[in-house]
């Protein structure tokens, strides 16, 4: 790993540029707000700017204050954030907003005191206070990461906590006093739409003339990452357990503090492919243990492949009908009879709206 520089580098150009070509976006509008900074950084989270947006608009338009926010229920807030992903930023969100409102009635103005909100790390925390409050305080995220690495022609994987650190120390050195919050989204900026991950546009970039990597030629080998480890995969069961008359389908709510938390789902679960299990044994195990009740499996509805962060699974959906018992919170948090019509009013994750889907199709 080579030892970066402490070379600034020339602020004026970089704001210069970002004055000229910084995105209209919704969250950038002047005078910032810090409410609509906070939402807008947590939704940017490992989702790109064209995709937050019509979510950012209606989550908003529903919530245009703190205050709203906090009062909501979970499940309002989880079924505006429906189909962005990652939906542990949205329970943290709610409750930060709780928190917010209980302790200090505003949002907090310091990198410190930002940092002890749910959902709030370090790149969170130096975003809000440097955009909505002009604190002096620098950010790295995977966009700021890769300008750094190409400028200063940084070797190693980013994902390393010693190169990490010293990014972070790169990124504070770069501050011009006063304007971190301009440096900082043009950074950000330059990050996302010159100094792209491939291809980078370095005839347009406004740092190209001290950029290391391109006089050395090997802008699009930095950042170095690590192999990537092979990612597993998992066959899942989904049961669509309908009353007598099928008029009703039982749903079940995620335990909160569990992976897709909060949200609603067809029961079911993992197959343990150690004991042979078939995907039936699976769904009727899983709906004991979950539910308490007994189910006869029928035919299959529909399947779904999905790849998360860190594994793929291809998840079975089979109509189901109720044999024995009264479904009890035994493994979720809540359970419920809907109608077709009510389905609508719950949030799903992607896997589960595509079930729904293939049922009302068929």
């Amino acid at each position: 790993m080579s030892r970066p520089t402490t070379n600034r580098l020339p602020a004026g150009k970089l704001l210069h540029w970002a004055a000229r070509n910084l995105r209209d976006l919704p969250w950038r509008a002047e005078p910032r707000d810090p409410y609509r900074v906070w939402v807008s950084e947590i939704m940017l989270q490992q989702t790109q700017a064209s995709t937050v947006i019509p979510y950012f608009m209606r989550f908003t338009e529903r919530f245009p204050t703190m205050r709203a926010l906090a009062q909501a229920p979970l499940d309002d807030v989880l079924k505006l954030w429906e189909g962005l992903g990652y939906y542990a930023r949205a329970r943290n969100l709610h409750r930060a907003a709780q928190k917010v409102m209980a302790e200090f009635s505003k949002l907090p103005d310091t990198v410190e005191e930002l940092s002890k909100l749910p959902g709030i790390g370090a790149y969170t925390a130096g975003a809000i206070a440097s955009l909505a409050f002009g604190r002096d305080a620098p950010v790295v995220d995977g966009n700021v990461k890769r300008v750094l690495c190409r400028v200063y022609a940084i070797r190693g994987d980013t994902r390393r906590p010693k190169l990490e650190k010293k990014l972070w120390t790169l990124a504070k050195a770069n501050l011009p006093k006063g304007k971190a919050g301009r440096w900082n989204e043009a950074m950000m900026e330059l990050g996302a739409m010159v100094c792209a991950p491939r291809s980078p546009h370095c005839d347009e970039c406004p740092l190209g003339k001290v950029c290391r990597a391109r006089a050395l030629g090997i802008q699009e080998k930095l950042p170095e990452r690590a192999a990537k480890k092979r990612i597993p995969h998992y066959d899942v069961t989904a049961a669509v357990i309908r009353t007598l008359r099928g008029r009703r389908i039982l749903i079940a709510q995620r335990p909160l503090g569990g992976m897709l938390g909060g949200l609603w789902e067809f029961p079911g679960g993992t197959l343990r492919g150690e004991r042979g299990e078939s995907l039936q044994e699976c769904l009727r195990r899983e709906i004991k243990e979950e539910l308490g009740i007994e189910i006869e499996v029928g035919q299959p509805v529909t399947r779904v492949e999905h790849t998360y962060t860190h594994f793929r699974i291809t998840l079975h959906a089979f109509e189901c009908r109720l044999v024995h018992g009264k479904p009890r919170a035994l493994q979720v948090a809540d359970w419920r009879w809907v109608t077709w019509d009510e389905l609508d009013d719950f949030a799903f994750a992607v896997t589960d709206r595509k079930i729904i889907r293939a049922l009302r199709k068929s």
